[in-house]
């Protein structure tokens, strides 16, 4: 079935100060199917994003002080909006991102649910009321911060970047967003769009564009502007260290959620048909190409052959190819230093000794389905984040070993434990080094109220929900004293 929605969009600039303003020059965005124009995007600069920092500066007073129920309205016409024009999203992500319709229309389908997550902030509870010992009335109260940065990622353009700065929104911090160079449109302007039809006020929201050579300079400018409190990133690993190190040099807030080399667990006793299907999704949807994705697949030996004639037989039914064919759920992967990426780790690991159960071949930007087995430690795809669509199958033989070669990573975002035997999942999810863990499913689960992050080197800090508070508020400590606190009589 052939879609033939996937027309350029229209782009009238980057959103600054409630206005869309072109840049001095333009870079190229392709649809990595087939390496065609989708479209011209304004190439910002460092002093671009200096405007929009001091527009979101300016803004904040008017919007920090609005009444709650105010900042809500707004997110959840926002929401109602962004569903409405659901397919246009869809058509922006299958042609600009690389992604099969189907993740598309997921991804539509939850953004809106991020926006109502991030209204209901609004009524949440924003302090508490404390013992004193000299009987003051004491207080914890949470203020928003100011201009939150927000770097977002081509992966999930949808989910992503809304998740980045709507919560900031829903507390009442302006927002300057930089969205990825391979995804500008469908996860920075199209936000633009969303916010521009619900009526923010000038200044709240800001978008930036700017090429793969402009990224540094703008970067930089996010998070070392004085005016700027707090940054929100999600993106690669080595990228997230970058910021997290230069934030903390300016002591701002940081909360970045980075890559994974994410397992999943099948024991002896679980459901092997259920479990199959469950890695299949988790290895293969969107490429491979998700933070969560099933990268190592550990299986016990007594069901492991079992399990790989029931996996093997799902992987080899998905088709490879562009997204304008909505039969092809294998679309391309997001650029061609991507895909030359993916197919490093597939000859390092041919070469030193890895078995290609299924899969293994490559051109332009697509990489079909492949299933290795024999992987170990010396080979580059057992250490790095694949973001590929590849999956790793190996054998353990009792939990010990299932644990050690789970933990065996500098990554923990997410695990996933498949049994029948509930207690001893929970027993095991306690020795997972990981943010997250979910019991017979697979690894690629979020939800826009639930805490969202990981640990060791897959990030620091939590999304969603009451969390997100942590994330985009400040504490203060204000008391009210009422005659109860006495001084020395030398004072």
């Amino acid at each position: 079935m052939l879609d033939t929605s996937q027309s350029s969009p229209r782009i009238r600039g980057m959103f600054i100060g409630g206005d869309w303003t072109p840049a001095a020059r333009t870079f190229d965005d392709l649809n990595p199917s087939d390496n065609s124009l989708y479209a011209r995007i304004p190439d910002g600069t460092a002093e671009d994003m200096r405007r929009a920092i001091e527009a979101a500066h300016a803004a904040f007073p008017a919007w920090s002080g609005l009444h709650f129920h105010e900042r809500a309205r707004l997110l959840l016409k926002a929401a109602d909006i962004w569903e409405r024009r659901t397919d246009d999203f869809c058509a922006a992500a299958m042609a600009e991102g690389g992604g099969w319709h189907g993740k598309g229309m997921f991804e539509a389908g939850y953004v809106s649910e991020v926006f109502r997550s991030a209204a209901a902030l609004c009524y949440q509870n924003i302090g508490e009321v404390l013992p004193s010992e000299h009987g003051k009335f004491s207080t914890a109260t949470r203020w928003p911060l100011g201009v939150v940065s927000v770097i977002s990622p081509w992966n999930m353009p949808g989910i992503l970047t809304a998740r980045g700065f709507a919560a900031a929104l829903a507390v009442g911090n302006t927002v300057v967003l930089k969205p990825s160079e391979d995804t500008p449109y469908a996860g920075g302007l199209y936000f633009g769009e969303i916010l521009e039809e619900a009526g923010i006020p000038a200044g709240v929201f800001n978008v930036v564009t700017c090429s793969r050579e402009g990224v540094q300079a703008v970067g930089d400018e996010m998070i070392e502007n004085p005016l700027v409190k707090a940054v929100s990133f999600t993106g690669s690993t080595a990228v997230g260290r970058h910021i997290a190190a230069k934030a903390g040099a300016y002591l701002k807030k940081a909360c970045v959620e980075l890559g994974g080399k994410d397992s999943l667990i099948v024991l002896e006793d679980a459901d092997l048909d259920h479990a199959a299907q469950a890695a299949n999704f988790g290895s293969f949807m969107h490429q491979g190409q998700v933070c969560m994705s099933t990268e190592k697949i550990l299986v016990h030996e007594d069901v492991y052959d079992d399990f790989m004639a029931k996996f093997l037989a799902r992987a080899k039914k998905l088709k490879t190819g562009p997204t304008s064919d909505r039969d092809n759920v294998i679309g391309p992967l997001v650029n061609a230093r991507q895909a030359e990426r993916v197919r490093g780790l597939l000859e390092d690991a041919r070469a030193k000794g890895a078995t290609f159960e299924l899969g293994g071949r490559s051109w332009d930007n697509f990489v079909e389905p492949t299933v290795l087995t024999g992987v170990d430690g010396s080979m580059n795809i057992w250490n790095d984040e694949t973001f590929g669509p590849v999956a790793i199958v190996c054998r353990f033989r009792d939990e010990d070993e299932a644990v050690r070669l789970n933990n065996d990573t500098e990554y923990g975002l997410t695990a996933a434990v498949m049994t029948r035997d509930e207690a001893r999942a929970m027993r095991l999810a306690g020795r997972l080094e990981t943010g997250m863990v979910h019991v017979n499913c697979q690894n690629i689960n979020d939800e826009p109220h639930v805490p969202f992050g990981g640990v060791k080197a897959s990030g620091v800090g939590r999304y969603g929900g009451r969390w997100s508070l942590d994330a985009f508020t400040e504490l203060r400590w204000i008391t009210l004293d009422r005659g109860g606190r006495h001084f020395p009589p030398v004072f």
